[in-house]
């Protein structure tokens, strides 16, 4: 084996254990396992290693038959054959491989032996055509050798004659160039001499050509400067009469005055065009329309930018490039004169004057547009004014290109951030009026009167749409606002755009202050007092705003905050006011509306019961025959069926199996079990020990009070229905307990209050948390009547459910 895998170790620059872990590597990669024990080491010395350097195939075949079974002689021949085939596989791969590169190499050396011959016959080919030029040129040199000195002499002769030539012609083609109207050709004559006519000014012939070209320069300038005063030019005629005059050594800033001056009353008309059209009419904008004005807002920017902002960067342009970027009129004579400081004063001078032209005509100019926004008054979609707001802010960047370190972009920037913080309040004082305006239509839905046949819309209607159309409101003014933060918009890019404006001005000035304005306007209606002391705000409004803060609380506020962080990631890290904080603030105010709505209906039933109680002669009234409380039940199962449309049932405590046949005794059932067990005073008692019955009674009824619990009549009330409706009970009752102390009765009186006492407890208990609340206030009520009672005989409990049934 040795034999076939390893080439001679004898051999120089062999190396055994690198062919073999190249050879190993080869079988890991195609997957063929080794034979043996992996993790044995042999001696390389060994004559039985048949991968070592001394391997000895006889002595190896010696000891395999000596030490070996035949099965182990036939397992280690399997084996072996196993290598060979391997290695006969590794050495077809190596002949293929190298096979195919030994072609690729003969292709590429045919092919460089084609492109070296080619290269060849060109090298031989160039180097003739080098010969051939080399003594061309060696002919013509020795032909030329003699005359060359005098053919450089001719040459300059002639160009010296055609220099005079020019200068002897000048006055001539000056006149002809000023006939022609040609002012730049002249002009480009006239300094093309000025420096040699300067330079020999002292000759006579000279002298004379440079008088007649002077004259006729003045003449030039004399037209020149009527051309820039005419008022008529072209900015580009403008420009050019400017530029020949700086040629022709005009004062530049005299020449910067009159540029400015006449591209001053250019750009003031257009500013007048502006302020002509914004006079023309009011620019107010209703929902969901623009404006109602002839000129929308975008159509009033194009015209300023397209006209006076185009026009003001073609100024800034052209003063620029022939005041500043370079003095080309600065001749010889003048830079030698004044040095090289009157070069660089020129442009210091012409920056400033051009500056405080801009600042000038662009503090018109914004305020124009300033006026033109602040006239956007509608809360609809305000596309238009951010697309106008948009290309007014590219537009001004133009100026910044032409204008370096103009204050002009950063002051346009400042009326876009203006306008956006604008169009928040304008969109808040939207939000408030819709919202205003819906609780009018809610109000007016609820106290209008019904018709025949149509039934009127339930409260839960009214507050999902009320909820409902105040969301959409809201979400329209996010994308409304949305659009000022839009990646196609320029000015978004600004930092107060990716800041302050995102987390100040939209969600603290717009969404969290139109919330706080939901409660406090809430709030407000439970402080609304109508004429005589009456509550102006109807009660079933306390209920649905009750129920609408308290929806804001649970989902609504978070939802919509949320909406706004997402639409408007702001980098600001001012502090911004917590979910928490608004929801406690929205859940308050629910709390106080409730608690106002039951005040509100515990004070109509009340008012009831007192006209009930105070219009009735209870001394000489006729013998109950009916109920006069039914009028109350049935009101108070009015107030509960419209609290069960916005609110949960509520739990009640256990109730008692004969709640609804409880009585109610002269004297109250719940003071004789514990106080006198054995006192059950009847008719005749009643009569002939009524001084002392009376006083026993007070007294048992007075200690029996400081050992009972006690009722708060005006607790806070839980947000369900049996909570509101046992606070309406409690004010109801106590009104009711407070009227009959206020008055005396005769026998049928007493028991006209016994007749009504029971009707009350066989329909009130069942709206109540605790029936024990109910029964404890009328058992006040009965014995309160009792003590006032001038002849108090109390009717049979039978008849007075016989009344009651009737009832």
């Amino acid at each position: 084996m040795s034999a076939v895998t390893d080439p001679d170790p004898d051999c120089p620059g062999s190396d055994p254990a690198r062919k073999r872990r190249a050879h190993g590597m080869l079988k890991l990669y195609y997957g063929i396992n080794e034979e043996g024990k992996p993790g044995e080491k042999c001696d390389p010395l060994d004559p039985c290693d048949i991968n070592g350097a001394r391997f000895e195939p006889e002595v190896y075949l010696n000891k395999l038959r000596k030490d070996s079974s035949l099965a182990e002689l036939m397992d280690q021949e399997t084996g072996m054959v196993k290598q060979i085939r391997s290695l006969d596989s590794d050495m077809q791969t190596l002949v293929y491989e190298n096979y195919n590169k030994f072609i690729s190499a003969t292709d590429t050396i045919r092919k460089m032996k084609n492109d070296f011959k080619k290269m060849e016959d060109e090298m031989d080919c160039l180097a003739a055509n080098m010969a051939a030029i080399t003594e061309f040129s060696a002919r013509i040199s020795g032909t030329l050798q003699g005359q060359h000195q005098q053919i450089t002499k001719l040459s300059g002769v002639h160009t010296l004659l055609r220099k005079l030539q020019f200068l002897f012609e000048l006055p001539s083609r000056l006149n002809q160039c000023v006939a022609m109207e040609a002012f730049p050709q002249a002009v480009t004559y006239y300094t093309k001499a000025r420096s040699v006519l300067h330079q020999y000014q002292n000759m006579p012939s000279f002298q004379g050509i440079q008088n007649d070209c002077q004259n006729i320069m003045a003449q030039l300038a004399q037209k020149l400067r009527e051309k820039f005063s005419d008022g008529v030019s072209s900015s580009s005629e403008l420009s050019e009469c400017v530029e020949l005059l700086l040629r022709l050594d005009e004062p530049a800033e005299e020449l910067c005055d009159k540029f400015l001056s006449h591209a001053q009353c250019r750009l003031e008309e257009e500013l007048a065009g502006l302020e002509a059209e914004l006079g023309a009419g009011p620019h107010q904008q209703t929902l969901p329309t623009a404006s109602s004005s002839s000129t929308d807002i975008l159509e009033f920017i194009d015209k300023g930018c397209n006209n006076f902002v185009s026009s003001l960067c073609l100024v800034i342009a052209s003063y620029q490039e022939l005041f500043i970027t370079s003095v080309p009129g600065m001749s010889v004579s003048t830079r030698l004169q004044d040095g090289e400081l009157a070069s660089r004063d020129v442009p210091r001078m012409a920056s400033g004057k051009l500056v405080e032209f801009v600042d000038g005509l662009c503090g018109r100019y914004f305020s124009v547009v300033e006026q033109r926004i602040r006239e956007e008054k509608g809360v609809g979609d305000n596309s238009l004014l951010v697309r106008a707001l948009d290309r007014f802010h590219r537009r001004l960047q133009a100026v910044s290109k032409v204008l370096p370190g103009s204050g002009v972009p950063a002051r346009g920037t400042e009326i876009v951030v203006g306008a956006a913080r604008g169009r928040v309040q304008q969109y808040l004082a939207g939000l408030k009026s819709f919202y205003l305006d819906s609780l009018t239509d809610v109000r007016q839905a609820l106290s209008a009167p019904r018709l025949p046949g149509k039934e009127a819309p339930s409260l839960a209607e009214v507050l999902g749409g009320l909820s409902s159309a105040v969301l959409t409101q809201v979400k329209s003014v996010l994308a409304y606002m949305h659009l000022f933060t839009a990646k196609d918009v320029s000015f978004a890019s600004k930092a107060y755009f990716k800041g302050e404006f995102c987390s100040q001005a939209v969600r603290e000035g717009l969404v969290v202050g139109f919330i706080q304005f939901i409660c406090q306007s809430s709030q407000q209606f439970c402080e609304s007092v109508g004429e005589r002391g009456a509550p102006s705000t109807p009660p079933s409004l306390l209920l649905l705003l009750s129920r609408l803060c308290l929806d804001y609380e649970s989902s609504t506020i978070s939802y919509i905050l949320t909406l706004a962080d997402e639409q408007f990631l702001g980098q600001d890290q001012s502090p911004l006011t917590p979910v928490s904080v608004l929801c406690a603030q929205a859940r308050e105010v629910a709390q106080r509306l409730l608690n106002h709505y039951v005040k509100l209906q515990g004070l109509i039933v009340s008012q009831m019961l007192r006209k009930s109680v105070e219009t009735r002669d209870w001394i000489n009234t006729i013998e109950p025959a009916m109920c006069a409380m039914k009028r109350v039940v049935e009101d108070t199962t009015a107030i509960g069926v419209q609290v069960g449309l916005l609110y949960e049932e509520g739990v009640r405590k256990a109730q008692s199996s004969d709640s609804s046949k409880r009585t109610f005794s002269v004297y109250s059932s719940r003071q004789q079990p514990r106080y006198a067990p054995s006192y059950t005073p009847s008719l005749s008692d009643a009569l002939v020990c009524r001084p002392q019955r009376s006083m026993d009674t007070n007294l048992l009824s007075n200690i029996q009070k400081l050992f009972s619990e006690r009722i708060d009549i005006f607790s806070t009330v839980e947000f369900n229905k049996v909570s509101v409706l046992t606070g309406i009970i409690k004010i109801s009752l106590k009104t009711l307990l407070e009227c009959v102390r206020l008055r005396s009765f005769g026998r049928f009186g007493l028991q006209q209050i016994q007749v009504d006492c029971h009707y009350l407890q066989l329909y009130l208990w069942r709206f109540v948390s605790d029936e024990n609340v109910v029964h404890s206030l009328l058992d006040e009520i009965v014995g309160s009547a009792a003590h006032r009672c001038l002849d108090p005989a109390p009717m049979e409990q039978s008849v007075i459910e016989v009344i009651c049934e009737r009832g």
